[in-house]
């Protein structure tokens, strides 16, 4: 049985004595007023009225402990778990050694084919062999809760190979019931006093690791005062605006010309050291800081293009939660309008794994930047569903198409959908490009299938930009 379910038959326990005990008290007194003195009762309207008085109390009183009940409980009522307010209020006093988020990848995969009760079978079957598990480990205080649908938590008070047990545990539960299971998990170690933080900071890496395209399937664990030292260093660069962008060139095929830069952007820590989107995008998106970086991000942007020649365009990326602010709309064309830059030579990046829920609002937010004449893009087009279903809805400026399109380009079946995906794209007149060239063979196949720009080491190497400013002035 597990700990929680332990401790939620106890807090029942202690609950029914709460409720018990008034009521035996109060029957008792009546029972005592009304039957045991010497005179002899009476049926009379005194006696209905407190007959009445009590019953009222007791369904009151059990009413109200009920929902008591409901408010207090401490677990998850699919998994038996804990639920995580409880987790966190645990944590104070538990003192964790390590804190673990296992994560299940294809939870909504597994949702859109079986039936809900299958599922939460399914959730309850994970933790149990989850407790068992610790168990054969020693480690029967290990604290699990669910946070989310697809998120369980861990907390453990020893120090353990926690990473020889999570791969065993992974292992020998990749198929339940006939369910295949995905999962990933993340660990934190030498815990800090900010234990939410800390739970926070366990997704952020779990959705770093979901976003690598190259996904190592080597778990993460993490200090907890690196990764506090690290969300200082990205506070830090972000206010002083300590960007370090690299200007990729993407080269026309036909032209031989480079006429567009791809921005890839890093920030500078107070170390002197970079630090990768992959480590601090998540932070900022869960801090709440996403707008001000890519606001941070355009106007920079606008500084730097009258310092290039005037064919030249930037392609970068901003957030599709940034774009669909309204606020965010109306600085950003205020800020284009003021600079006087073409508005041609802003070319905004869009990756999406799914499609966007309100689809046509989104498109509609996208035309909105097209009718002032910024260009859109798509990139890693080719890898989700999501490509194909934004291209149905919406004429995009370019296409860049998945890194595996390009660097499978000997694979037969890679090579036939490559071709098919710049037939369609030509005839919908839309620029392609091509990333990730390294290899002159690469760079042949790919002008001779009519991809209109191409990128990589193969073409010509990134330039800083002090660099850059100085190639054109």
């Amino acid at each position: 049985m597990l700990l929680s379910e332990l401790e939620e038959r106890e807090r029942r326990f202690k609950l029914a004595l709460r409720a018990g005990i008034p009521i035996v008290l109060l029957i008792s007194l009546v029972f005592y007023s009304t039957f045991l003195r010497e005179e002899r009762a009476a049926f009379n309207l005194e006696s209905f009225i407190l007959f009445g008085s009590l019953l009222f109390i007791t369904v009151y009183f059990i009413y109200f402990l009920m929902e008591l009940s409901a408010k207090e409980s401490l677990i998850d009522q699919t998994t038996q778990s804990f639920n995580e307010k409880t987790f966190v209020r645990k944590l104070e006093k538990y003192h964790p050694k390590i804190l673990v988020m296992l994560y299940i990848k294809n939870l909504s995969t597994i949702n859109e084919n079986y039936s809900t009760e299958t599922v939460d079978r399914l959730l309850y079957t994970i933790i149990r062999k989850l407790n068992r598990s610790f168990q054969s480990h020693r480690l029967s205080n290990a604290l699990i809760a669910r946070r989310y649908g697809a998120e369980f938590l861990i907390a453990i008070d020893q120090n353990v190979e926690i990473e020889t047990i999570f791969n065993t545990f992974i292992r020998e539960n990749q198929l339940i019931d006939t369910i295949e299971v995905d999962y990933i998990f993340a660990a934190i170690t030498n815990i800090s006093q900010h234990l939410e933080s800390d739970m926070h900071r366990l997704k952020d890496i779990i959705t770093m690791q979901l976003k690598e395209e190259k996904r190592d399937k080597k778990p993460i664990i993490k200090d907890s005062k690196e990764l506090s030292e690290m969300e200082t260093s990205i506070l830090q660069a972000l206010k002083k605006k300590n960007f370090i962008l690299s200007f990729r060139p993407l080269w026309h095929t036909r032209t031989h010309q480079i006429d567009i830069y791809e921005i890839a952007v890093k920030l500078y820590s107070h170390k002197n050291t970079p630090i990768l989107p992959r480590t601090y995008l998540p932070t900022i998106n869960r801090l709440g800081l996403g707008l001000e970086y890519d606001t941070l991000l355009y106007r920079h942007v606008l500084h730097l293009l009258p310092l290039v020649d005037k064919k030249v365009s930037f392609s970068f990326n901003l957030s599709p939660f940034s774009l669909r602010d309204e606020n965010f709309q109306k600085k950003f064309f205020q800020d284009l309008e003021a600079s006087q830059v073409d508005p041609k030579r802003i070319i905004i990046e869009l990756y999406e794994r799914k499609t966007h829920h309100n689809l046509s609002g989104y498109l509609h937010t996208l035309r909105k930047f097209r009718a002032h004449g910024v260009r859109i893009a798509i990139d890693n087009f080719g890898s989700s569903n999501a490509s194909m279903e934004y291209m149905k809805h919406f004429h995009f400026d370019l296409v860049q198409f998945d890194r595996d399109y390009v660097t499978k380009l000997e694979d037969k079946n890679t090579f036939t959908m490559l071709h098919s995906l710049v037939t369609m794209s030509k005839e919908l007149n839309i620029v392609t490009v091509a990333k990730w060239v390294d290899k002159p063979a690469q760079k042949q196949q790919l002008s001779q299938l009519g991809i209109d720009y191409l990128q990589g080491f193969g073409i010509a190497k990134p330039l800083s930009e002090k660099h850059l400013i100085a190639h054109y002035n």
